[in-house]
Formats: structure tokens, sequence, C-alpha cells
């Protein structure tokens, strides 16, 4: 039985490795189909998260029945109780992937980035397909220091959206009201991705260090 149970519970593992592995692949081409207006690449970014929110699904539906057939305890059930959210994370880091692909969808055959904003988004870009990497080198090695990278880039990508909306504020600035909300719209995503890279970051902390406060002390 305990074999069994070791088993399923390396399969959780590499169910979340191959989620991880699947938020990086999303987010390197919606920024790509984003930045070169490539409508192709964006739909199937698109459609592809359907397959992500199946994956959620299985790893989810494990979780469940290891807790019911199990009953596991202690370094055991905290590892299914933190998959479960690192798996939720994943989900919403796909989903952000796809908002982002629709934005450069929607903008066809123009760039859905206004002009001026060109930097401040490739800035983005790069630290949220960094962020993505690391989250599945992470999910492979566990290694702490790898989280504290996540966190930096979490860093810039929370300065960089202060730097979009400063933007838009300035007195200069001649966007269009579609203009003004793709930006902000598009920026948030971003952020938000790097929200949930330092969540799952933080669930990894929690599995080898125990503490549950999402402190950076560990980092």
């Amino acid at each position: 039985m305990r074999t069994l149970f070791t088993a399923e519970m390396s399969e959780l593992a590499d169910d979340l490795i191959q989620m991880s592995r699947h938020v990086e692949s999303a987010i390197t081409r919606a920024s790509e189909a984003l930045l070169t207006q490539n409508v192709d690449l964006a739909q199937k970014v698109i459609a592809d998260d359907a397959k992500l929110d199946e994956l959620e699904a299985t790893v989810d539906e494990r979780c469940v029945l290891l807790i019911a057939q199990q009953q596991p305890v202690g370094l055991d059930l905290r590892t299914i109780i933190s998959s479960l959210r690192i798996s939720a994370s994943l989900e919403r880091m796909g989903d952000l992937a796809q908002h982002i692909a629709e934005s450069a969808r929607r903008a066809y055959p123009e760039s859905a980035i206004p002009e001026g904003h060109l930097e401040i988004i490739t800035g983005m870009t790069e630290a949220a397909k960094r962020a993505a990497g690391e989250v599945v080198t992470l999910l492979e090695d566990r290694d702490l220091n790898v989280a504290a990278g996540i966190v930096s880039d979490d860093d810039e990508l929370d300065q960089l959206h202060s730097a979009s909306y400063k933007t838009l504020l300035e007195s200069g600035y001649t966007g269009s009201v579609q203009e003004t909300l793709d930006i902000a719209l598009m920026a948030r995503f971003f952020e938000r991705f790097g929200d949930h890279a330092v969540s799952v970051s933080r669930q990894i902390v929690y599995l080898v260090t125990g503490d549950h406060t999402g402190s950076r002390s560990h980092f």
C-alpha cells in the first residue's frame, strides 16, 4: 500500500511539473504573439489553455483521492495541500497567458501595444518568461535560490506595472480610450502572472522549510 502511495505522490509531482512547462510555453508564445502581431500563434495559446485546465482537474482529483484513501499526515499531507494550491496558481498563470494572447488577437493586424509602451511591455514579457522558467526549475529541484529569483522577477514586474500606469497619466499622453484600456489590462495581466509565480514559490518554501508565513528571509 505504501508503495502505491509513493508512486501516486511521484505522479502528482510530475503532473505539477508538466503544468509548469505548459505555462512556460504559453507565456513564451503569448509574448511572441504580442510583440510580433502573430495571430496564428496567439490562437494556439488560446486553444491550448484547455489542456492546462485538464491537467489541473487531474491534479485536483489525484489530491482528493490521496487524502480520502490514504489519510496522509505530516509532510505528506502538507505536500498534497500545497500541490492543490500550486495547481490553482499554475492554472491561473495559464489563464493570464491566454488573456495576453487574446489581446494580441483582438488588435490584429495592428499591435496591441500602444506607441510609447513597447519598452515597458517588452521588459514585462522578459521578466514573466524568466519567472515561468524558474517555476519549472523550482518544482523540479526545490532550490530556494531559484525561489529568490522568482521574487526578484516579480519585483521587476511590479515596477514596470507602476511605470506603465505613470505613462498613462503624463500630460503629453494622447492615447485613445481603447489604447489606454489595452495597456492597463495588459500590464495587469503580466503583474498578476508574477504574483502567482511567487505564490508557487512560497508553497515550495513552505514544503522545504515548514515556514508558512511567506517570509523572504528564506530567499
